[in-house]
């Protein structure tokens, strides 16, 4: 389980938030660019250190402003899929998935056997040997979720990972994500800008604006009518999600 309380002023403002996440639950955060949803996975990961605020995952403190505890990010056992995927281009498939193991000095042996298993479950294993720059969106997608499941994290991180895919493979790569992310059973945090994508993906809901949460629920609750937040000022500024005046729904 992941537990987080987090405090970090941000040039335009203040990011306060408090949020746990269980093992198996998708937390989707949901807002503008700059209402702070990457900075808080940056925080997270160890790339930036909050002001003030406490970090437990699985019930190790991996940073506390009072125990002044910062463990560093390749400590944190945290798998990370950037928004263009951070994959390396000069590799393959199979060196850009074995890049962690490889890092953590897993026998080679070994890295093979996980690897076959990551490859098939994600149905890539065809195109293990090609470079990432030859292959489709989609299959980018599921090399960069590969490359952050084989570390075998305790915590997920998600950045816009749909986003760089057409309309047809976002409706396939959805449902296959939720499964991926559910079977992993660890907690994991997506940010995107789509209802849908909280609809198909989350089990709950955070929207951010200015760093404040001005609401939180299950996905199903963002259009209800009844419980639904105001998310009237709230416009997309994905080029790939269609904009209706408010969140993105394509």
């Amino acid at each position: 389980m992941l537990s987080a309380n987090l405090q970090k002023q941000l040039r335009d403002f203040e990011l306060k938030i408090q949020f746990t996440v269980n093992p198996g639950e998708v937390l989707i955060l949901l807002g503008i660019n700059g209402s702070g949803k990457s900075t808080i996975l940056n925080l997270l990961a160890g790339l930036l250190n909050p002001d003030q605020g406490e970090i437990t995952l699985n019930g190790n403190v991996i940073f506390s402003s009072g125990q002044k505890i910062a463990s560093p990010p390749e400590e944190r056992n945290i798998g990370y899929v950037f928004q263009n995927y951070a994959l390396f281009p000069h590799m393959s498939v199979f060196d850009n998935i074995a890049y962690g193991l490889k890092m953590r000095k897993i026998p080679k042996d070994q890295i093979t056997t996980h690897i076959q298993k990551v490859l098939e479950d994600l149905e890539i294993a065809h195109v293990k040997s090609e470079r990432v720059t030859n292959l489709s969106g989609g299959q980018r997608q599921r090399v960069a979720l590969a490359r952050a499941l084989i570390i075998q994290p305790e915590l997920l991180l998600l950045d816009e990972p749909l986003t760089a895919l057409d309309p047809h493979a976002r409706e396939k790569i959805r449902l296959e994500l939720r499964e991926q992310l559910v079977a992993s059973n660890h907690p994991a945090i997506m940010v995107t800008h789509s209802i849908k994508d909280a609809q198909i993906i989350g089990d709950r809901v955070i929207v951010l604006e200015k760093g404040t949460v001005i609401w939180e629920g299950k996905p199903e609750e963002l259009e209800s009518g009844v419980s639904a937040p105001n998310l009237s000022n709230l416009k997309c500024e994905c080029y790939e999600y269609r904009d209706f005046g408010a969140i993105a729904i394509d």
